[in-house]
């Protein structure tokens, strides 16, 4: 499935209901499939020797935990986007029996226990965020404000508890898969924003700006590794974009990639392929090409048409789009439990 990518500023391709559908299946089945899972609880006891369904809930699905959590938050965004596509009442109704105030409070519940604090720090908590900011800005739905206010337990937790860990965050976290720190930095400020709360988004403004402000030189030529579904320095410019003002942020980006201007990024401008689509870590390479292509679209919206670099990033975005979208219908569950997820984030305009 191959959609048009549109240029900086111009209005997302809109999905068809043939679309619509097929990316929706995935979620709606992968949310409540229990099994297989990839548990990443720690267990402090007997007690904590339970099922995925036991533990969560609500995001036992999906393989792992934050899958699950986006998976969700897919849905919500599809629903949102197209309340009368063929699917929508499937979806509305799916997320009925799953948003539940008694389920939503189990989930919250089991980060209060003291060795679950750190869980899905921080790309599930991000994801988690994310679904939040979702339904906070869908007025005038009765479900999604009844499941925004459902969402509240395990959303203000997980406020807290990035509240309580940030200051503690000396140095930043740069890799390509989960505890990378600048995708979580940037879905908690959008989050902050959305959502008005400027605690948090005074706290992230900081930490980030501190991280990243005098950073030069990046080694673009040093990604990808084997198994990333980020780029660093990709989501750090991405970050950088929300941060400051569209000159300062111009000025920084040619500290940042030196080389940009002149059309060279590293490896940073090339799709990469998939050896294994059955291999649940070479996967996320898929997932790479829907990550640059959206980070990319971000740092374009921040520049001006003529800057040189903007059409070197839309050339490379539209082709890391179509790499990426390829992968995701693969008929393979190590990819198609969550690389839906990513591409409606890409195709859909979110963080813009």
């Amino acid at each position: 499935m191959i959609l048009a990518t549109t240029s900086p500023g111009s209005p997302q391709p809109r999905l068809s209901d043939a679309q619509h559908s097929k990316f929706a299946r995935l979620a709606l089945d992968g949310i409540v499939r229990e099994f297989p899972n990839k548990p990443s609880n720690v267990m402090a006891g007997e007690d904590d020797v339970r099922s995925p369904r036991e533990l969560h809930p609500v995001f036992f699905g999906s393989f792992d935990w934050h899958s699950s959590v986006h998976g969700h938050w897919m849905l919500v965004r599809l629903l949102k986007l197209y309340p009368e596509a063929p699917l929508a009442q499937e979806i509305r109704e799916t997320l009925r029996r799953q948003l539940t105030a008694e389920k939503l409070q189990a989930e919250a519940d089991y980060f209060g226990a003291k060795h679950n604090a750190s869980f899905e720090r921080m790309y599930g908590w991000a994801w988690t965020l994310r679904l939040a900011a979702e339904l906070h800005s869908w007025e005038g739905d009765p479900d999604g404000e009844a499941w925004a206010e459902n969402l509240a337990p395990l959303e203000q937790k997980i406020v807290e508890l990035a509240q309580a860990y940030l200051p503690k965050l000396d140095w930043p976290i740069r890799c390509g898969f989960h505890p990378e720190s600048a995708f979580a930095l940037s879905q908690m400020l959008d989050y902050a924003r959305i959502c008005g709360n400027s605690e948090l988004g005074k706290l992230v403004r900081e930490k980030a700006i501190g991280f990243y402000a005098k950073d030069r030189d990046y080694p673009a030529a040093y990604e990808p590794s084997g198994n990333d579904f980020f780029s660093a320095g990709l989501n750090e410019a991405d970050l950088m974009r929300r941060l400051v003002e569209a000159e300062e942020f111009s000025a920084w980006l040619d500290g940042f990639f030196p080389d940009l201007r002149e059309g060279r990024c590293g490896n940073l401008l090339t799709p990469v392929r998939v050896s294994d689509i059955d291999d649940g870590h070479l996967i996320h390479l898929a997932g790479l090409n829907l990550t640059r292509a959206w980070t990319m679209a971000g740092i374009l919206s921040a520049l001006p048409p003529d800057d040189p670099r903007a059409k070197t990033l839309a050339e490379a975005m539209a082709a890391h789009q179509e790499a990426g979208l390829q992968y995701v219908f693969s008929g393979s569950y190590e990819g198609e439990h969550w690389l839906a997820s990513f591409a409606i984030y890409l195709l859909t305009g979110v963080g813009l």
